[in-house]
């Protein structure tokens, strides 16, 4: 029976602990990264989660998805020959896809770390006080480009990187506006 069918037969399903999310593996985080904008182009929500130890194939990141999107997900990654490795069911707490986020509160400031790279801003005026991490080398390139500026005047990190280590100073950007909003 396809996990559809599953949905849809109710109590069997309950029973089974079957979820609404699913999550695509891939063998490479340049895979992932052309995969999530793949999606977020064709207006599937998507986001880039750290996998569960036992479903680790290849690459140190997954995209998580609704589960009922699964034919939209898998016609746009074919359309741009994006296939992954495998869809998983998240089915209980144990293949729980992890945030690649960390916050950290220090005083007045607030540090993100997501992957390898760290964003810190002074929450009373959204300043970008340091940006650190990764091995790559526009590292820093990116903090030069940063540090000192507000959130609102900095750019946004994707614009200026095309490495691993940009892509994750982008979701850190990300993560700090929304815990410095407002």
């Amino acid at each position: 029976m396809s996990w559809l069918a599953g949905v849809f037969s109710g109590k069997k399903a309950a029973r089974r602990g079957l979820s609404e999310r699913g999550m695509l593996l891939y063998p490479s985080t340049g895979e992932v990264i052309r995969a999530e904008s793949a999606l977020r182009e064709a207006g599937v929500e998507a986001v880039v989660k750290g996998p569960p130890p036992d479903l680790r194939q290849g690459c140190d990141m997954v995209i998580e998805f609704c589960l009922m999107e699964e034919m939209r997900v898998r016609e746009v990654l074919a359309e741009r020959n994006l296939p992954p490795l495998r869809v998983a069911v998240v089915q209980d707490h144990l293949l729980e896809p992890v945030s690649l986020y960390h916050v950290k509160a220090l005083g007045d400031f607030v540090m993100v770390r997501a992957a390898n790279m760290k964003i810190t801003v002074d929450r009373r005026n959204r300043r970008i006080v340091n940006v650190s991490g990764g091995g790559c080398p526009d590292v820093p390139f990116l903090a030069e480009m940063l540090v000192g500026k507000t959130l609102d005047e900095a750019p946004e990190p994707r614009t200026l990187g095309r490495t691993l280590c940009g892509y994750a100073l982008q979701l850190a950007f990300e993560e700090v506006c929304r815990q410095c909003r407002g």
